[in-house]
């Protein structure tokens, strides 16, 4: 069941400031979020790195035979 308000209740003086004061204060946060940095693009721990080349997948297939390479190893001498 749903509360109804009446909505010709006026606000009261009180009221109408409170909420005032808080848009006033969440549109004050608003703004100072924009204008702190995202923490990507602008820190300090990007600098001085580079992306990956188009060649980091023959090291991840490199690395994927490798461990395949060890798992048949340890197989084989279980076996015998």
């Amino acid at each position: 069941m749903a509360l109804f308000i009446r909505q010709d209740d006026e606000r009261s003086e009180l009221q109408k400031q409170v909420a005032a004061e808080l848009q006033r204060k969440a549109r004050d946060n608003s703004l100072k979020a924009a204008e702190k940095p995202d923490g990507v693009d602008d820190s300090q721990y990007i600098k001085g790195t580079k992306q990956t080349t188009s060649l980091a997948w023959i090291w991840i297939t490199i690395f994927v035979i490798f461990i395949a390479l060890i798992i048949w190893l340890t197989v084989l001498s279980v076996t015998r």
